[in-house]
């Protein structure tokens, strides 16, 4: 017999975002002003199945789950990714002059050469 156990904020923070990813979401958004939140979903694409999609939106879809990250960030999760993204991490990694944002994804079961999709368990 298993025992599941429930975390009450697990569950209403669904993804997590480091503060450098959020510091980076913040600068994004102060150079789109016609934007007000970053949108999270996955589409299928490349070789393994799915890709994130990152958007910095004026409003999401009727549908998206609404997460509130430091200093009144939001962000908004697409209800239909929602399964494939729970328990994702984003961060903001420097490799050498580079910067970029990484999904510490527990749902994914492998991963395509060049990074850029991924399967699900």
């Amino acid at each position: 017999m298993t025992v599941e156990t429930f975390d009450p904020q697990a569950a209403s923070t669904p993804v997590s975002v480091t503060p450098a990813a959020v510091a980076h979401f913040r600068r994004q958004l102060q150079k789109d002003t016609n934007a007000r939140a970053v949108r999270l979903s996955v589409k299928e694409s490349g070789c393994t199945g799915f890709m994130y999609v990152v958007d910095l939106v004026q409003e999401g879809q009727a549908e998206d789950l609404h997460q509130q990250l430091e200093d009144g960030l939001e962000l908004l999760i697409d209800s239909g990714s929602l399964g494939v993204v729970k328990g994702t991490k984003i961060d903001l990694v420097t490799e050498g002059v580079n910067r970029q944002l990484r999904f510490q994804n527990p749902n994914v079961k492998d991963q395509c050469g060049c990074g850029e999709s991924f399967s699900i368990a």
